[in-house]
């Protein structure tokens, strides 16, 4: 993977913010390899990614801060800079479906998500094997409704031990607790099986199939505090028909889900992804 600097931003819309940020890598001899951008025009607020080559850049990154500062300040910018040679942890909580899991571990192996994987995370034994196919450790931490916050307080050691940067929920069927979820703001993505915002909530291919609709759907998003209404990264659908049974959902729905959930985990490990409010831009 080429090493390249990513310069996120977001600031109050304004004139000249493209042509000093331009100009700020041009001056350190940085050379500019992507550059994407979005305004807002409800909030007023304008949104930017930057890749660049820092291979002759004469500013040591470390210290990128402390030189532009002065820019980010008179933009009133709220900003962060990523390399695409830092490797993102990523942790993994799943229940007893498999197929986001086994999509996520063969796009790991390939090369396809260019990220560590530290640890799996269960509440069921089922998907062991699969962990010791890809040699990735697993740790069993079951879950009853009478032990949830013994189990969560399991979780968050085993997290506090391997120290990812995010987590990823690939069908984890427990509602994770408003503290669990603040532990790690917008660094928790879920994928629901449903075309968010209908159908929230367990069982929405059942649902879907009792309302009679004709496309189903596949959401993956951030994670926070209200159920199944963060951020969405990515969404898509396939269409039903009335000949279609709810098993036949249930089947079509999966493909959806792990093909959504990898490129949202793709896309964030990549740093395209700037969050708004409950919204998010995803740069090409």
């Amino acid at each position: 993977m080429k090493d390249t600097a990513i310069l996120l931003i977001s600031c109050p819309d304004r004139k000249g913010v493209v042509a000093t940020i331009a100009d700020f890598i041009y001056q350190h001899n940085g050379n500019i390899l992507h550059a994407d951008e979005h305004a807002d025009e409800g909030s007023n607020l304008f949104l930017m990614r930057v890749e660049f080559d820092p291979a002759d850049f004469d500013i040591d990154l470390a210290e990128f801060s402390k030189h532009f500062a002065p820019t980010a300040d008179k933009f009133e910018m709220t900003w962060r800079l990523a390399q695409s040679k830092h490797r993102l942890k990523m942790a993994i909580l799943v229940s007893k479906y498999d197929h986001c899991l086994v999509d996520l571990l063969y796009r790991h192996k390939s090369g396809e998500l260019a990220c560590d994987i530290p640890l799996i995370i269960s509440n069921h034994r089922d998907n062991q094997p699969i962990a010791d196919f890809y040699q990735i450790p697993y740790f069993l931490v079951p879950v009853s409704k009478d032990n949830k916050r013994e189990a969560e307080e399991k979780i968050l050691t085993l997290l506090g031990q391997h120290h990812p940067d995010f987590i990823v929920l690939a069908r984890y069927m427990q509602i994770l607790s408003n503290e669990f979820v603040n532990t790690f703001p917008h660094c928790i993505i879920n994928i629901h099986h449903s075309f968010l915002p209908a159908f929230i909530g367990a069982k929405p291919y059942h649902q879907a199939f009792a309302r009679g609709v004709k496309l189903i759907g596949a959401t993956s998003h951030y994670v926070t505090e209200v159920l199944d209404d963060g951020p969405i990264i990515e969404q898509d659908v396939v269409r039903i028909s009335h000949r279609d049974s709810v098993d036949d959902l249930l089947q079509k729905g999966r493909d959806l889900e792990k093909v959504v959930l990898s490129r949202a985990v793709r896309w964030h490990i990549e740093n395209r992804i700037l969050l708004y409010g409950n919204k998010t831009v995803v740069f090409d």
